[in-house]
């Protein structure tokens, strides 16, 4: 399993938020760690997760302001959405444990103009991707020994449930390919450490 650096993507998909969006989903929203990012640009932001521990310990956290955040415990892949509601809809490390057509719904819950953004996990296809994760493998050997240093340091590791996580994931070939029929216009980046970001754009008309 790669260490988990999905905190250091944050302000790569802090910056695909539109300028003048005013209202965001957070899809999986854990801890509440990025819906509180959001709330601090000013956002006010949907965090929903379908961890009622989860959803206990975001709600607990609140908003740094000025954004509000609201915390729900909300199944997105089989609860209904509001239409045409969000500006930016975020899903980190989340739709992965979905069928992937619930971005169909996600599509149809942001405004025109609003974006997408999907940062999960995808096993390597091509070449390219295996080289990718190959560049970066002492990366992530490097980031656990710092965290299980820092643990030790601060007596042991942090108490803290994280969500449930199953290991099963697409390959980047059936994302793109997902993507392609489901999104048209998306894009697919591979990131490393098994990331990859989907990023989609709601057409005004």
């Amino acid at each position: 399993m790669p260490f988990n650096h999905n905190h250091r993507y944050h302000p790569l998909l802090l910056s695909l938020v539109p300028p003048g969006a005013k209202r965001a989903l957070d899809v999986g929203c854990g801890q509440g760690r990025f819906a509180r990012r959001l709330a601090a640009r000013g956002l006010d932001v949907d965090a929903v997760d379908v961890s009622g521990e989860m959803v206990r310990i975001a709600a607990a956290l609140g908003s740094p302001g000025p954004g509000k955040v609201d915390v729900r415990r909300v199944d997105v892949a089989n609860d209904d959405l509001e239409r045409n509601a969000y500006g930016f809809i975020s899903c980190i490390a989340s739709l992965h444990h979905m069928p992937f057509g619930t971005v169909m719904k996600l599509r149809d819950a942001l405004h025109p103009d609003g974006v997408l953004a999907v940062l999960g996990l995808a096993r390597p296809s091509t070449p390219g991707d295996y080289a990718v994760e190959l560049a970066f493998a002492p990366v992530n050997v490097a980031a656990r020994v710092v965290v299980a240093a820092g643990e030790w340091l601060n007596g042991g590791p942090d108490p803290t449930p994280e969500p449930p996580v199953e290991m099963k994931f697409p390959t980047m070939n059936e994302l793109r390919r997902d993507a392609r029929e489901l999104l048209p216009g998306s894009t697919v980046r591979r990131l490393p450490f098994w990331r990859h970001l989907l990023t989609y754009r709601k057409p005004l008309a």
